[in-house]
């Protein structure tokens, strides 16, 4: 496969360009409201699972929520080097790694790096905002029909996409500031993969006793075939010299191999959850090491 083996440079933000080469321009009916979908985490490597998530949202939408969206984008969102987390391979890396799996197996799922090459970490109601600037104040929306004048173009509702075991976290106390979760939840509501070993329904009840109007923003999606494939037992099993085939694409099995990635025994998982604290002030090195990006 042509441009994998060349190590890729550090981004910077002077060559920074918000990625819209597979963001659908035009709604396909103009009744619905464009959504946007977008997952943050480490991406450490990107695996099956991170882009079946999308797949399954997009299937929700279009069974339970087609009177109301038509999804135009997708986008992951990997976290910046300064998340300081055991195993976590470098931006350049991990950008790289999401942009051959994309780029290999979708046509709606984007890469945006800005979190990945910021100075400092950007707790997820941040990214979420950037992307919904991006989306609706620079592009300037979705247009709802062929040739629409741009006084009419839609603006897109940027959701966020997670695993179960991101929303459990959020129903405990502490770990989030409540500032941001008002804002993710409220602005922009999240839709939540089912995975194993995550009580959603408790966590749904907990949330409901802090704020019951977030409740209707989460969407639940069932695993109709479970898949709880994460980067960590990934890493683990590439440690050991173990095969890794059908669990991660094969671009980016290629990949870890001609860069000699998750091969040391560095930075052992000391952690089991799997998304970042989303406090916008103040993020805390205790809070951030509670929390582990799949």
């Amino acid at each position: 496969m042509t441009g994998i083996t060349t190590a890729p440079s550090t981004p910077t933000m002077e060559g920074y360009a918000f990625p819209q080469h597979r963001l659908q321009p035009t709604l396909s009916d103009p009744s619905k409201t464009p959504l946007v979908l977008v997952a943050c985490g480490s991406f450490s490597p990107i695996t099956h699972m991170h882009l079946r998530m999308f797949e399954m949202a997009l299937d929700h939408v279009r069974h339970n929520l087609s009177d109301k969206y038509e999804v135009v984008g997708g986008y992951m969102s990997p976290v910046s080097d300064r998340y300081n987390k055991a195993g976590l391979a470098s931006a350049a890396h991990r950008i790289r790694m999401c942009e051959l799996a994309c780029d290999q197996t979708s046509d709606w799922i984007m890469v945006d790096p800005w979190e990945a090459i910021q100075s400092e970490y950007q707790p997820t109601a941040v990214v979420l905002d950037h992307i919904q600037h991006e989306v609706n104040d620079v592009i300037g929306g979705i247009a709802p029909y062929p040739g629409a004048p741009r006084n009419e173009y839609r603006k897109a509702h940027v959701s966020l996409l997670c695993g179960s075991d991101l929303l459990q976290t959020m129903s405990q106390p502490g770990l989030w500031s409540l500032p941001d979760l008002d804002h993710i939840l409220s602005s922009y509501g999240a839709f939540v993969v089912e995975r194993s070993g995550s009580a959603v329904d408790t966590a749904l009840q907990q949330l409901k006793e802090i704020n019951k109007d977030w409740a209707a923003n989460i969407h639940v999606i069932r695993q109709l075939i479970a898949n709880d494939i994460s980067s960590t037992g990934v890493r683990q099993i590439l440690r050991q010299g173990m095969s890794v085939h059908y669990l991660i694409p094969a671009c980016v099995i290629q990949y870890i191999r001609e860069h000699g990635l998750y091969s040391d025994d560095q930075g052992r998982e000391r952690r089991s959850t799997s998304m970042p604290p989303l406090s916008r002030k103040g993020v805390q090195e205790h809070e951030m090491n509670k929390i582990e990006i799949c």
